[in-house]
């Protein structure tokens, strides 16, 4: 029995079990075929090479069996596929960005979360974004992929039928924590998802709001908070920290003051921190001057 875990997981499943299905019988059926021919033909008991004539009859065989079994792989392979292809109109819209190393979504209403969340049983539409290179968004038990391409507007869609936890992941390496680039889909009654997608974001102050913001924009999956060295500078201590940086091919130390900050997130490559790679893209589409104040109170309260 096919799981029900979205829409597409049926036909999906049904193409590859008929396309194993068929590669087994050819392994099988090639490999005892070899077996047979080596004992047959084998030099002690054929000494003299004897010369094969040929058969139409066989040839038509061995042409015309292999092009129906493919013509019906492709049958089932188009009905799994067509689908996915046909959006519907009153789908709940998410857009969908995967970024170096990590995935957002963005609601209708403005609410952006690092999990997907979505009702059972609701057609939803994955608008697809990628500010910086190829990333692939793959969903295992919805049995869905598609590509992420900069300045290509791609998108894909399902309909859950379980309610829980799905994985998410990026099935194109994408760079040094490809493999850390991960969320979940978390699919929940319509009741439950109204209560979410209607309920208003309220911080106890400026610095957990700033720590949401740095975590829906990704940016903990390249800036620890514990120290740890990643792919940038550690956020953890680093508030009015002495760093030494590269602007225009020249090494020197600056102060990381609000203006650091801000020119950090807003112009990543004009001061790189030393001994740290040039891979962060600018943010200044994506985080406000307001949104700045909150991560720069985030940043004070662990600035030791």
């Amino acid at each position: 029995m096919f799981s029900q875990a979205s829409n597409f997981v049926e036909g999906v499943d049904q193409a590859f079990l008929i396309i194993t299905g068929i590669s087994l019988v050819f392994l099988v059926g090639i490999t005892f075929a070899m077996i047979f021919f080596v004992i047959k033909f084998n030099k002690k008991k054929n000494p003299v090479a004897l010369n094969v004539k040929e058969s139409k009859s066989l040839e038509i065989i061995w042409t015309v069996i292999p092009t129906i079994l493919v013509l019906i792989m492709f049958y089932y392979g188009w009905v799994g596929y067509a689908p996915m292809r046909d959006f519907p109109a009153d789908a709940i819209q998410v857009k969908a960005t995967g970024r170096m190393w990590s995935w957002s979504f963005e609601y209708e209403n403005g609410k952006i979360s690092p999990t997907l969340i979505v009702p059972i049983n609701k057609a939803v539409t994955l608008n697809l974004y990628s500010p910086d290179v190829l990333h692939s968004l793959y969903i295992p038990a919805f049995r869905i992929k598609e590509d992420l391409v900069p300045g290509i507007n791609n998108k894909m869609w399902f309909k859950a039928g379980e309610m829980g936890y799905f994985d998410i992941l990026c099935a194109e390496y994408c760079g040094e924590r490809h493999s850390y680039m991960l969320s979940k889909v978390e699919v929940i009654t319509q009741e439950e998802f109204d209560l979410w997608y209607n309920e208003k974001d309220e911080f106890a102050n400026e610095a957990e709001a700033g720590f949401k913001i740095l975590q829906a924009n990704g940016c903990i999956a390249c800036h620890s908070i514990d120290g740890t060295r990643l792919v940038g500078p550690s956020f953890k201590g680093l508030w009015n920290s002495t760093k030494t940086v590269i602007t225009d091919g020249k090494t020197h130390q600056i102060i990381a003051d609000e203006a650091y900050i801000k020119e950090s997130i807003y112009n990543p490559s004009a001061d790189v921190v030393d001994t740290y790679p040039k891979v962060m893209i600018s943010y200044k589409e994506s985080i406000t001057e307001e949104q700045l104040k909150q991560i720069n109170a985030y940043l004070k309260t662990i600035a030791n």
